[in-house]
């Protein structure tokens, strides 16, 4: 008989019934060990369903299934892979220890379960053009690159780079300190699996904003080719601008901004609840390939992180 430490104190009751089931038994019966355990408890979240019904019937979050909660359903739809579930408690194990588990393993099992499976894919999620000044007007060069460098057998794919592309905005700084190893003017970048770029200009709007940057290549230095191996200190990822595809993306933070919200008697959990716990981005650029993924299939955002397809991802609308 296997529960949690909290129903020890049934043991009496438990052995009362079996006492009054088993008296007059001719036939000896085996009498179940009873064994209790510690609950497991996570930082940063409530484990009590009480609660987190409360969020739900409150629209705190959008359901049982919302990525911010510590259910399965939403360990699901966040993208967390039943390998790396089961990865985490057997780091865990099992005690009769009351403790609290710090989420961030929970989240280092995943990562280390996606390094291995995820494909890696260019997504640019706050997008500024970069002109290549250069580069022939209408010509397009298919790029290789590998699908996953922790895994030869998931092969390698092309993407496709033009005269205009997108990058990250916190890749350029107009006046870049020493340690900044992007993009500033006169500074020189790989693109990767492309070729080493220089920053030659760029133009603002009238609020101060970058609105493009001017750039040239060296065409010589082409993933692959001999020179390109020429040292430069910063490599971006990017996308071609004519072959981008439209996506919203969600960034989900801890839902608690106190590691123990349900741990002060005099306060209500909900007022440690993180304002921040989503930011929805629209207008993300991303490679053509992924207009074919499909809701849970995960991928490695280069240089960003893991992103999984949502339920509410359509083929006109992508949701990440």
């Amino acid at each position: 008989s296997i529960c949690t430490l909290e129903f020890e104190v049934h043991r009496p009751l438990y052995n009362w019934f079996l006492d009054e089931i088993l008296e007059g038994e001719v036939t000896p019966v085996v009498r179940p060990r009873q064994i209790e355990f510690a609950r497991l408890n996570l930082n940063y979240t409530v484990m009590s369903k009480r609660k987190l019904l409360e969020l739900v019937q409150k629209g705190i979050v959008s359901g049982w299934d919302d990525p911010r909660m510590p259910t399965i359903s939403g360990l699901r739809r966040r993208g967390y892979t039943p390998e790396s579930v089961r990865m985490f408690a057997e780091k865990v194990g099992v005690a009769r220890r009351e403790n609290v588990i710090d989420i961030g393993l929970l989240e280092y099992c995943v990562r280390e379960d996606l390094n291995k499976r995820a494909m890696r894919v260019n997504a640019v999620l706050d997008p500024v053009k970069l002109i290549i000044t250069n580069f022939p007007e209408g010509q397009v060069e298919m790029m290789e690159t590998i699908n996953n460098p922790e895994d030869e057998s998931m092969g390698s794919r092309t993407i496709p780079f033009s005269r205009e592309i997108y990058i990250e905005r916190d890749d350029f700084m107009e006046e870049p300190p020493k340690k900044f190893f992007r993009l500033g003017p006169g500074l020189e970048v790989r693109l990767k699996s492309a070729y080493i770029i220089k920053c030659e200009d760029f133009k603002k709007d009238e609020n101060g904003r970058i609105t493009e940057i001017y750039c040239t290549y060296d065409p010589e230095t082409r993933s692959g080719m001999p020179q390109s191996d020429r040292k430069v200190k910063g490599t971006l990822h990017w996308v071609s601008a004519s072959h981008a595809i439209d996506a919203e993306v969600r960034l989900y933070d801890r839902l608690f901004m106190n590691e123990e919200p349900d741990g002060h008697r005099d306060v209500d959990f909900k007022e440690y609840l993180n304002p921040d716990s989503l930011k929805t981005v629209a207008g993300c650029k991303l490679e053509p390939m992924l207009a074919n993924a499909k809701p849970l299939d995960s991928f490695q955002f280069q240089r960003l992180g893991y992103f999984c397809v949502d339920k509410d991802s359509k083929s006109d609308r992508l949701v990440f």
